[in-house]
């Protein structure tokens, strides 16, 4: 069994510590939450040790794998510091997106994590459905052909008026990561935003990309839209066909050129995906068994490295929107 703690026990950390208290190859030994009250409730609700420093914990506790959910500005300004505390006791680190709000901390924890040899993971959980993997394997079969565009879009509603960059640095490391994720490496990126009415950070943006393959694509990303309606569409063609995968789990649609029967995963209603939640679970447990198979560091799936290529997009989108809807190489 994986030894799990938990760090930052809020709304998403509690789903963390759900999610690990129900898996086969993991246990929750232990959570951590600067609220003491809050660590210690959580704590008594899963049977488990209640800490309010995490080195205090790491010392006393036997632990595998450190999950962080803590949150802060702009969703990330809390992740380094039990990162890297975490990663230098030789701990396999797995932590909320994105994985720093500052790009600089972002490549200081992937590289801390290089020199530890240590696995760390990111939870980029919108690839990790049964959709996601399905479309992926129409790729790799070579049902799409070569691949020539894919357009993306994420979109939610969130008032926060935090930061001006909220939107991108907070939202979008799962949209681009979705992108790489099928179309690989980002060459070059071009970002235009606008602001909604009575909005003063810059919560609507449209991006451009040419990936390093030749394909192109499109982003459309929002904080101005309906909770109530579908939040992500994903479209990827080739010179053989394409796929729609429709709002992150629901159904994904293979479309071969030249013919009029198409190919369907359908989610189960009874036994499939049944809340949005279950992307985060599915995302965790996909970790873990890494972590139980001893999939080396630089292997996994959904890493430090792959969140750290998302955010690069990310900050060169916003110099982009900055200099006037400049391409900016990555």
């Amino acid at each position: 069994m994986v030894r799990v703690a938990v760090v930052g026990v809020n709304h998403i950390g509690s789903i963390h510590c759900q999610a690990y208290n129900h898996m086969t190859e993991a246990t929750l030994v232990a959570v951590c939450d600067l609220d003491q009250s809050l660590a210690e409730a959580v704590g008594a609700q899963f049977g488990v040790p209640a800490y309010s420093q995490l080195e205090v914990m790491l010392a006393c506790e036997e632990i595998d794998v450190v999950s962080i959910a803590t949150a802060g500005f702009e969703n990330g300004s809390q992740h380094f510091e039990p990162a890297m505390l975490a990663m230098e006791a030789g701990k396999d680190v797995l932590v909320e997106k994105p994985l720093s709000n500052n790009i600089e901390e972002a490549r200081q924890l992937v590289a801390y994590a290089d020199q530890q040899q240590v696995r760390l993971a990111c939870d980029l959980n919108h690839r990790f459905v049964p959709s996601a993997y399905q479309a992926k394997e129409w790729i790799q079969k070579g049902d799409l052909g070569q691949l020539l565009f894919m357009n993306m879009k994420l979109t939610i509603g969130n008032p926060n008026e935090s930061s001006p960059w909220l939107h991108m640095r907070a939202l979008h490391p799962h949209s681009i990561d979705v992108m790489r994720y099928f179309c690989g490496e980002v060459k070059r990126v071009q970002a235009f935003m606008t602001k909604a009415p009575g909005r003063s950070i810059w919560s609507t943006a449209s991006l451009n990309f040419e990936f390093v393959s030749g394909a192109v694509g499109h982003l459309m990303g929002s904080y101005d839209m309906d909770n109530r309606h579908p939040i992500e569409y994903c479209e990827v063609a080739g010179s053989k066909g394409r796929f729609i995968i429709d709002n992150v789990y629901e159904r994904t649609v293979l479309y071969p050129h030249g013919s009029s029967e198409l190919k369907m995963f359908q989610n189960a209603l009874l036994t499939g995906m049944g809340h949005f939640n279950d992307t985060i679970k599915h995302r965790l447990a996909h970790f873990i068994h890494q972590v139980h198979e001893q999939v080396e560091p630089q292997d996994i799936e959904g890493s430090g490295r792959d969140a750290l290529a998302a955010q690069e997009v990310i900050e060169a989108a916003i110099r982009s929107h900055t200099e006037n809807g400049a391409v900016i190489a990555l």
